[in-house]
């Protein structure tokens, strides 16, 4: 929490808690009371939305402005190509938003495009699963 307090708003703390399975100390998930209690008991801040930090945005938006899906994005931070960090671990990641402008990350995307197939954009189309044998 220690971490974590004062750069996100108390409900996405809670969230993460919870995916990390921490209880709260009366053994219940973590609600957004539950972490304002303590984070002011401890006497850490609070978020503040218009404190100066580097602009960020999460996977799943780095993969639509990239036109990618979110597993390359994946295989861009672990091979080292995008700039990313992890707060802690299972903390979202957090993409620096002036790294998508870099040379290194626009290779790894012509290279993502190139190892599609030659029908990307027909598979892309087609609404029904087709499943051999049925």
């Amino acid at each position: 929490m220690k971490k974590l307090g004062g750069r996100w708003p108390d409900r996405e703390l809670a969230v993460t808690m919870n995916r990390m399975r921490c209880k709260s100390v009366d053994g219940k998930s973590w609600t957004t009371v539950r972490v304002r209690e303590p984070r002011e008991q401890l006497g850490i801040a609070s978020f503040d939305p218009t404190a100066t930090t580097v602009e960020t945005i999460c996977v799943q938006e780095t993969a639509r402005r990239l036109k990618i899906s979110v597993g390359s994005v994946y295989r861009l931070i672990r091979e080292g190509i995008l700039p990313a960090k992890q707060l802690m671990h299972s903390a979202p990641w957090e993409v620096p938003v002036a790294a998508l402008k870099t040379e290194a990350v626009a290779i790894g995307v012509r290279n993502v495009i190139a190892r599609r197939p030659s029908n990307f954009d027909v598979l892309q189309e087609v609404k029904t699963l087709k499943l051999p044998g049925f």
